[in-house]
């Protein structure tokens, strides 16, 4: 087979203790899944989930060890970190109920869903898709994958952030509003899941802005830290 131009390198994600590496098929991620960070962004309540999608080249992977790079995107003044426990699907289905949902996981990292906010907000207010304040370039940092015998109990892991070796994000994965196999069941129904399925599943709050320069370190406990500078 041959192809106009050369085709675009498959992305991937480092594994843990493991010459192979995860190669990425989508990228899911689910809105306001932390109630405390729902009232932050002036929603209350546990609503029904809802999704939108990165494309998989938005992808910052970070080698274990290593700092990643940022650059700071076009057209906003208000870029938001939020960290997010990142689940890795390694089987795929469509209808997965939550009882099932472990069968499908792979493993799980930490990643930040980076936000242009103004961009983001605009959008709400015109009744517009999201996609210009979500899914950019650079826009999910993501460290290595920790295969899911290896991570502990992810489900009750505390999950943070510091911006300049100060807090700005903590709390706890238990504080889901949708939790992991949840919010499989969901996605599921809606889309069906393949293997390299990458889920963000949600940041706590505290969520603010960053600036060139910042190095961001995010930690989800048994999974290691996620360190990024903003260029």
């Amino acid at each position: 087979m041959s192809f106009v131009f050369p085709p675009t390198p498959t992305v991937s994600v480092p594994v843990l203790g493991q010459p192979e590496r995860f190669p990425v098929h989508r990228i899911y991620c689910v809105g306001r899944n932390y109630e405390e960070h729902a009232k932050e962004m002036g929603f209350t309540g546990r609503e029904p989930p809802f999704f939108f999608l990165k494309p998989t080249d938005s992808l910052v992977v970070v080698e274990a060890g290593q700092t990643g790079q940022m650059p700071y995107p076009s057209l906003t003044q208000n870029l938001h970190h939020e960290i997010e426990l990142v689940v890795a699907i390694g089987q795929g289905g469509r209808n997965i109920k939550a009882a099932d949902a472990a069968k499908h996981i792979y493993g799980y990292a930490v990643g930040l869903d980076m936000t242009r906010r103004d961009l983001q907000n605009e959008m709400k207010k015109q009744g517009r898709p999201w996609c210009i304040g979500k899914a950019f370039d650079h826009s999910a940092p993501i460290g290595p994958i920790t295969p899911m015998a290896q991570a502990g109990d992810v489900n009750n892991a505390e999950i943070s952030l510091q911006v300049n070796g100060a807090d700005r994000q903590r709390s706890n994965v238990a504080k889901l509003i949708w939790n992991v196999a949840e919010t499989i069941e969901h996605l599921s129904a809606a889309w069906e899941l393949q293997p390299g399925d990458l889920i963000y599943t949600g940041t706590p709050e505290g969520v603010a802005a960053v600036v060139a320069g910042d190095t961001l370190v995010g930690q989800v406990a048994g999974l290691g830290s996620l360190q990024v500078t903003v260029k």
